[in-house]
């Protein structure tokens, strides 16, 4: 799945405080700038009448910034004030375009107001399939070339997407017709609890910053508990992540996603001194040498056997972890095939570290039972 969105930092004098053990605030003459405490795409400057959001990295690699504009419908637009788009809130109807973002519509209570999304068949959500169902979201096609005819006729308030570079027609023609486009890159997000904490851009959409900030407290609380649990163990197994795509070995590196989640539950990742941003391309034969003998496997995917994985590849049979039944494989479906592990394993980061530390230190959670992952025997 896909992917992005960040911000414009201002240049304000700071004060800084804690409020409610995630959000940061500084004082500034101009407004309240709201920091986050882990994710570092974006940021809130709150003003009396008014929000801003600010980007500050759309895209990977991304030459420039957005400013986005937030202001009550009851209210009016402030003056000299420059923006890349205007949003009225709280929003009434909004449109996604990644199954990471339905998680936080629920969760915030809003799934009511979704009301399209491109390639429907890969959302997970119970609530938001009750919808599709009964056909209170529009179907728009694919991602890459949403369908603008459809798009125009329901039209949203606003359109959330992400992209993995600046050059997206289809979003251009949105903002043409009138329709704010934000981007959203929570995906770039390299803590686990920064992905996380985007629920609070949704929260500001929907005039709930309250509500996403105790839901984001209360998934930081769960997180933070559960790896202090696991450094109570001494006991460290040797962990491989990744699987072959064709004759590559796609391995996490070591300051990914994934090789945070394997840190914390307190497993040695054998790739945990590698940096960069995604996944290491890796020949069979390096990784065999590595890894052979590693006490744990996990992936992602859609294989419920050892019989289906050997059906992939043969190689996998090499490896200790495959022999001795310790392959692990976020394989938990929706109704219509897609992955839960990737639609609300990113807003739900407590759920999988509970997961992983149940994989590695299962006396450590002797009454939890595996959310996103399956045993492959």
């Amino acid at each position: 799945m896909a992917k992005n969105i960040v911000y414009l930092l201002a240049l304000f004098f700071l004060i800084s405080c804690k409020k409610n053990n995630t959000e940061i605030k500084a004082v500034s003459d101009k407004g309240e700038t709201i920091k986050t405490e882990f994710a570092t795409g974006f940021e809130v400057i709150e003003y009396e009448n008014y929000n801003i959001i600010q980007l500050k990295k759309p895209w990977p690699n991304a030459d420039r910034t957005f400013t986005y504009l937030l202001v009550d419908k009851n209210k009016e637009v402030p003056e000299n004030v420059s923006y890349d788009a205007l949003v009225r809130t709280p929003v009434e109807k909004i449109v996604v375009t990644s199954t990471t973002h339905i998680p936080a519509l629920e969760s915030l209570g809003e799934i009511d107001k979704l009301v399209g999304f491109p390639n429907t068949k890969f959302i997970s959500s119970v609530a938001a399939r009750k919808r599709i169902d009964a056909g209170k979201v529009k179907e728009l096609g694919k991602n890459e070339n949403i369908n603008t005819e459809v798009l125009l006729d329901i039209q949203p308030d606003v359109v959330v997407g992400f992209a993995v570079n600046g050059n997206n027609k289809t979003f251009n023609t949105i903002k043409k017709a009138g329709i704010p486009v934000l981007y959203n890159a929570a995906w770039i997000e390299e803590h686990a609890l920064g992905r996380a904490e985007w629920i609070k851009f949704f929260g500001y959409l929907f005039k709930k910053e309250a509500q996403a900030n105790t839901v984001f407290n209360k998934i930081v609380e769960d997180y933070k508990s559960a790896k202090t649990l696991a450094k109570s163990t001494t006991n460290k197994p040797t962990v491989l992540a990744g699987s072959m795509f064709k004759d590559v070995w796609n391995v996490p590196y070591g300051n990914s996603w994934v090789a945070q989640f394997i840190a914390d539950a307190n497993g040695d990742y054998l790739w945990k001194d590698t940096k960069g941003s995604g996944s290491i391309a890796l020949n069979i034969e390096s990784v065999i040498e590595k890894a052979q003998h590693a006490d744990i496997w996990v992936t992602s995917g859609n294989a419920m056997s050892k019989n289906e994985l050997t059906a992939s590849n043969q190689h996998y049979k090499q490896f200790k972890a495959f022999q001795e039944n310790n392959t692990y494989i976020a394989n938990r479906k929706g109704a219509t095939g897609g992955l839960l592990f990737f639609e609300l394993g990113p807003n739900r980061p407590d759920l999988i570290l509970k997961d992983l530390i149940k994989i590695f230190h299962p006396e450590l959670l002797p009454n939890h039972q595996l959310y996103f992952y399956t045993k492959i025997e």
